[in-house]
């Protein structure tokens, strides 16, 4: 793949971001700021300014396909699409619109597209069951912005720092794991792991969590899900580490852990993070949340290097069933 066929799925991958036109700002300058660090990284210096065209409306669907004449990048450009599009729930109106014209502009019909909307749909379905959609308003949200619900529960559980640690440590190297799988839908399945994750460790302070506080958590975290899905699509596809590509496997696991272990990190210090909220009151301001997960951000990309012997070794062990069941909690 040349960088001009890098450059136009990544395009793609930013208008879907947009299409539904509810980014806030915080998310728009995470998505910036992810531009920018791609661009620095893989030496795309242009980066930047398809981020500015794109949220500008200075350039279109139309205008990014020109350069994927082939049908391998252009099923990959609509699989990355729709993992954009699902990555922070049910796609909207405006994103089922987006979805259909980019179909057509890619030249794909259902035999090509059919499939995967079926698996991602099924990550959502699974997802929003895992944990509670909303609950009873009882108890305030200490940051600021946050406007869904959680109440206390009626015990604290016994659960200790050590097995605290324990789980989130799992969930770290399950994350890690997930981002080496070489189906495009698999790393759909971290954002729903990490908020089940924020649920467990609410729960064993003595709080029960809705899905609507968890994710507004992980963002005043600065950890949006949109732009956190972009950035590890990004550094896979500009690592030469993108794992399918119309269902042919492009490299193996050592190739991709050469990369960033970007979801293991993101996931040990966001669990580290909340299990300090929580077990604090839950009186953390944005400031305080974002500047903590910073903190504890660069120790755990070093941790990966570390662990990377049980992240292959759970990749290996993983296929759809097992994925679904670990989102789903059975």
């Amino acid at each position: 793949m040349n960088l001009d066929q890098q450059k136009s799925i990544l395009t793609i991958a930013l208008l879907a971001a947009f299409a539904d036109g509810n980014k806030d700002d915080a998310e728009r300058e995470e998505i910036r700021r992810i531009a920018q660090s791609l661009a620095g990284d893989a030496g795309m210096a242009d980066l930047p300014r398809i981020y500015q065209d794109v949220l500008l409306r200075r350039t279109s669907v139309q205008a990014a396909v020109q350069a994927l004449s082939d049908p391998m990048h252009r099923q990959l450009a609509y699989e990355m699409a729709v993992c954009v599009c699902d990555v922070d729930g049910r796609q909207t109106a405006a994103e089922r619109e987006f979805l259909n014209g980019l179909k057509t502009a890619l030249q794909l019909g259902a035999p090509q597209t059919d499939a995967f909307d079926r698996e991602a749909d099924a990550i959502v379905d699974v997802a929003e069951k895992a944990v509670p959609l909303s609950m009873p308003v009882s108890a305030p949200i200490a940051f600021p912005g946050a406007a869904a619900t959680a109440t206390a529960a009626a015990a604290p559980s016994s659960a200790s720092d050590a097995e605290l640690d324990k789980s989130i440590l799992n969930y770290a190297l399950l994350n890690g794991a997930l981002e080496l799988l070489p189906q495009s839908w698999a790393s759909m399945a971290i954002i729903p792991m990490q908020v089940k994750m924020v649920y467990g460790i609410g729960k064993a302070h003595g709080v029960e969590l809705d899905q609507g506080h968890i994710k507004e958590f992980i963002a005043a975290a600065g950890v949006g899900m949109t732009s956190q899905y972009l950035e590890q699509f990004g550094r896979k596809l500009l690592g030469g580490l993108l794992g399918k590509v119309a269902g042919r496997t492009v490299g193996g696991l050592g190739g991709a852990a050469t990369g960033m272990a970007f979801s293991f990190a993101t996931t040990y210090a966001l669990g580290q993070v909340a299990k300090r909220y929580y077990a604090g009151g839950r009186v953390m301001s944005t400031a305080m949340l974002r500047d903590t997960f910073q903190s504890l951000l660069g120790p755990a990309k070093q941790m990966q290097s570390q662990y990377l012997p049980q992240i292959q070794q759970k990749a290996a062990t993983l296929d759809a069933g097992k994925i679904m069941a670990m989102v789903r909690g059975a």
